[in-house]
């Protein structure tokens, strides 16, 4: 008979398999906007390009 830790640990790691995969999707979904953005407003994804290399210039390591 398995014990109560054991099952919720194995229920603990299909959480955190869900998770994971809820957030790669979202995180591929926000990429994805993202280029649907730039593609619909370069002027405006150019400036936000050169602001972060600015940003990545300035910052110090």
């Amino acid at each position: 008979m398995p014990e109560p830790e054991s099952r919720a640990d194995t229920s603990q790691q299909e959480t955190d398999i869900e998770r994971r995969r809820r957030r790669a999707r979202f995180l591929r979904e926000l990429a994805e906007a993202r280029e649907l953005r730039d593609r619909v407003q370069p002027r405006r994804a150019k400036t936000a390009r050169l602001r972060h290399a600015m940003r990545m210039r300035t910052f110090r390591w």
